[in-house]
């Protein structure tokens, strides 16, 4: 069965979330109310109306509420920061329990019933006792959410080796699964570390460029395979997938040369691929 969703996303969240639209007319940009699993929430759409298959969903498709005022949005932002003044004081009160945790950030909810702590950790946490002595303290409703080393660069933001922003802080999407097939496809160095980022795991890039490089090499000969030139017949030892470029070398007795051919020069089997 066929049903219509709208995608919405939460802040400090890359992942994109169905919705019913309920009969409201939304716009992407658009800031909405919802109804969540914790209560009702403030997401922005990101994604047009579509229509999917219901058997796809994970969970029960839940509404938009109503489309947020400016009023709303508006003091969600300043809760917020209001918020993130805690952070000392919630710091404080994890060291004096002894407890194995990094605080990464506090948040509040839009309507500010509610603080959202966010934090690390290498083990599992009894945080029980913590969250009521974190209410007490702040006076509020407290909700410990432990996060992963990708969700902590997103909160917290950074510069990646290439010099730009992270590519998790601009929402480029999600890039959880990101594999080392990926690096050797695109030729990269194997080595760990130059090809992780800041949260120490493979660079969110690799993924999102990688269908480019797939693309290529359906196209490219592959390395070690007889190919014909305009000077004649060699092997490949190196395809430049990006430049759609193909370095050939030649051997004469003991000697060898390498050319490099645009691949509209190059003439080859597609089934040696």
């Amino acid at each position: 069965m066929q049903i219509e969703v709208v995608g919405v996303k939460f802040k400090n969240s890359n992942h994109i979330y169905s919705f019913d639209p309920n009969g409201l007319d939304l716009k992407i940009g658009d800031y909405v109310l919802v109804d969540s699993e914790k209560g009702v929430d403030l997401g922005c759409i990101i994604k047009e109306r579509e229509m999917i298959d219901a058997s796809t969903l994970v969970s029960a498709l839940k509404k938009v509420v109503k489309v947020a005022s400016p009023e709303i949005v508006k003091k969600a932002e300043k809760y917020d920061k209001e918020a993130e003044k805690l952070y000392p004081i919630v710091k404080k009160i994890v060291k004096e329990e002894k407890l194995d945790m990094k605080i990464v950030k506090v948040e509040a909810s839009y309507d500010n019933s509610r603080y959202i702590i966010n934090f690390t950790s290498e083990n599992r946490v009894d945080f029980r006792e913590l969250v009521k002595k974190l209410a007490v303290e702040l006076k509020k409703r407290v909700e410990l959410r432990q996060i992963g080393s990708r969700d902590e660069v997103r909160m917290l933001g950074g510069f990646g080796p290439c010099g730009k922003i992270c590519c998790c802080v601009q929402n480029m999407g999600e890039f959880d699964h990101v594999s080392m097939k990926m690096a050797k496809t695109q030729n990269l160095s194997l080595n760990p570390a130059s090809i992780s980022g800041l949260c120490g795991k493979l660079m969110c890039c690799i993924a999102y460029e990688n269908p480019v490089y797939q693309e290529a090499l359906k196209v490219m000969p592959k390395v070690g395979s007889m190919v014909s030139t305009k000077d004649g017949k060699g092997s490949v030892v190196y395809n430049n997938l990006l430049k759609r470029e193909v370095d050939v070398k030649f051997v004469n007795g003991d000697d060898f040369e390498v050319k490099t051919y645009p691949l509209s020069e190059v003439s080859f089997r597609k089934e040696e691929k």
